[in-house]
């Protein structure tokens, strides 16, 4: 077989795409790092495909139309971190526990559909901390989450809820009165 004969040269564009279904198999999440699915249509195909080959198995790892796929379901949510037939499950089963241990803690270990999609903001910016472009940048959450959070604080005071500015200023007002010697004292209900 010739492709025995010819090594394939390393890259780092590693994961071709990243999934999150609900279990329907309807999409709420997809990020696609080249040009395998060009089109939406295509896309969904594929994800129809890829949830009903997985969604009743107990396996992590499926290969399907010729790529790696690494998988995990938690409560009504299914995640999907997607490879070539030829990339290394290990590193692709790191992005996948990566983003979900990231997620869980974002989420305080409530990973299902509803908070999820409360939170999409920070799944969009904790994909973007683990991918880009296809690149694996992260393999810790704790780094990730840490990221997420300092790129959430640079949210504008007119974007930001009543609460998040009053949490802000209450972290502002402690870190204050700590720094300065003085015993931090609630001022306002926890909300």
């Amino acid at each position: 077989n010739k492709m025995d004969t010819v090594m394939l040269e390393p890259s780092l564009y590693t994961v071709k795409a990243v999934l999150i279904l609900d279990n329907d198999g309807e999409r709420l999440y997809a990020k696609y790092y080249d040009d395998t699915y060009p089109s939406v249509k295509e896309q969904k195909a594929f994800e129809k495909n890829i949830f009903s080959k997985t969604h009743r198995t107990d396996s992590e790892i499926a290969l399907l139309e010729g790529l790696t796929v690494v998988y995990k379901s938690n409560i009504d949510l299914f995640f999907y971190v997607v490879g070539s037939s030829h990339e290394n499950e290990l590193m692709l089963m790191a992005v996948l526990n990566c983003l979900f241990d990231s997620l869980s803690q974002m989420l305080r270990k409530n990973v299902e559909r509803r908070a999820l999609l409360e939170n999409m903001e920070g799944l969009f910016l904790a994909v973007d901390e683990i991918v880009d472009g296809g690149v694996i940048l992260e393999s810790d959450p704790q780094q990730v989450v840490h990221r997420v959070a300092l790129r959430g604080e640079d949210v504008p005071y007119s974007e930001q809820t009543v609460t998040q500015v009053i949490a802000g200023c209450k972290n502002y007002l402690h870190w204050t009165f700590s720094s300065a010697g003085f015993a931090w004292v609630e001022l306002w209900p926890a909300w």
